[in-house]
């Protein structure tokens, strides 16, 4: 029953995402987001689920639908305003620096999660990481601190949270 849960799932994510991204309501849509989400749940589910899906992850699935929320209202905008700030200021002032950034999370999708978060942010881009000794290194256009404490509460705390409520 867990798996045949696991399925639908996965099939429902897939074909929601299809629908909201093509924006085509058209019968000949429908159906064939229909078909390519049965395609890709039956080929994928086992290569990208880890372990059984339970009514409980649907708690998983409200924080990842709220960290994208504020990721694009609220940390996407600050970031955006202060490049802006800098590239039109007539004197350009940066202090760029590849900083180590520590992180706690456990799965290689809240690592991913968190790394994405930052690349994606204009001003930050995780160039690599070291999973041994649980460090990003991030290029960073305008570096406050170099102390890696600091750097991740300025660069990654909040999305470290949100990745350890939705991947644990």
């Amino acid at each position: 029953m867990k798996k045949v849960l696991t399925y639908i799932t996965v099939f429902l994510y897939v074909y929601l995402f299809y629908v909201i991204f093509t924006g085509g309501i058209a019968e000949f849509s429908l159906v064939l987001g229909l078909i390519g989400s049965v395609i890709l749940t039956t080929f994928l589910t086992s290569f990208i689920i880890q372990r059984e899906i339970v009514f409980g992850d649907l708690k998983r699935f409200f924080y990842l639908v709220f960290y994208y929320f504020r990721y694009m209202i609220i940390d996407e905008v600050k970031a955006h305003a202060m490049v802006i700030k800098i590239v039109l200021s007539p004197k350009i002032d940066i202090r760029p620096a590849i900083v180590k950034v520590p992180f706690n999370v456990k799965t290689h999708y809240g690592i991913t999660l968190v790394a994405g978060s930052i690349t994606n942010t204009p001003g930050t881009c995780v160039v690599d990481v070291d999973e041994e000794k649980k460090v990003l290194y991030v290029h960073w256009i305008y570096a406050t601190t170099t102390d890696p404490k600091k750097a991740r509460e300025e660069i990654s705390k909040v999305f470290e949270e949100y990745a350890m409520k939705i991947f644990g």
